[in-house]
């Protein structure tokens, strides 16, 4: 449980159309964690249950129709990936987001290969995976809000996780695609300082073996093309890392 990082989690409620909340089934076989993510989404206002098993999950999926599961890769009397093909024959098209460990890259392969929405790899940010599951159910049209927009902002900059623009002061700007997944990473977390140990984790594959120095490269890229149009936005706290804010 290590590196798990809370967050202030806005309270941006995301529901079906009649007003009824979100249901999420999250299984992973370390409760602690389970139950870290179902706090997070709960504070979301969904309803979620946990399970720690492949028999506990199918169970609790008899009871509880889920709008989306968080399934971990690795359980103790099974996977994710027979789990997600078991639970899709009860309730067709489920999206599902696979939890795997860092170094697991076959996990991420075969869990995409078999139908997965998503993934993230442990640790990770509470606040990026429910910006993921958010992201899923938005694009599988199975959640309504008046304040959920795919777009991302900080001052003029603007965002757009679904159709991948991203303007300045109605300036468009062309990125590479992992310029884009930096920049959306910081926009994700605006006045927040991070490390560049956590954007290589975070925006980076996390079997590329690259050095700290590669932050720097791509950071020094994104301000030649958004700082470029306005004040500066991207900032470089010495010896901390790098954060995005509105120009005062």
């Amino acid at each position: 449980m290590n590196d798990y990082r809370s967050a202030e989690f806005p309270q941006q409620k995301l529901q079906h159309a009649d007003g009824s909340p979100m249901r999420a089934l999250v299984v992973d076989d370390e409760e602690n964690l389970a139950d870290l993510v179902a706090m997070s989404l709960r504070y979301e206002g969904w309803d979620v249950v946990t399970a720690h098993t492949v028999r506990s999950a199918l169970e609790s999926a008899k009871k509880f129709t889920p709008d989306i599961a968080v399934l971990d890769i690795m359980l103790p009397d099974g996977d994710g990936l027979s789990l997600m093909k078991s639970l899709r024959a009860v309730h067709t098209g489920l999206p599902v987001l696979f939890l795997t460990a860092k170094d697991a890259v076959d996990d991420r392969v075969a869990g995409l290969t078999a139908g997965g929405d998503d993934y993230v790899t442990k640790p990770f940010s509470l606040e990026e995976l429910v910006a993921r599951l958010r992201g899923i159910l938005r694009r599988a049209g199975r959640g309504y809000s008046e304040e959920d927009e795919a777009e991302l902002r900080v001052g003029d900059l603007v965002l757009n996780e679904d159709s991948y623009e991203v303007s300045r002061g109605g300036t468009s700007i062309e990125l590479t695609s992992t310029e884009f997944e930096l920049l959306r990473y910081l926009m994700r977390n605006p006045k927040r300082v991070l490390s560049k140990a956590n954007i290589l984790d975070r925006v980076w594959d996390y079997d590329f073996g690259g050095k700290a120095s590669i932050v720097e490269i791509y950071i020094s890229y994104l301000r030649k093309k958004v700082d470029s149009l306005g004040p500066a936005l991207i900032h470089t706290v010495r010896g901390v890392g790098y954060i995005i804010k509105p120009a005062d």
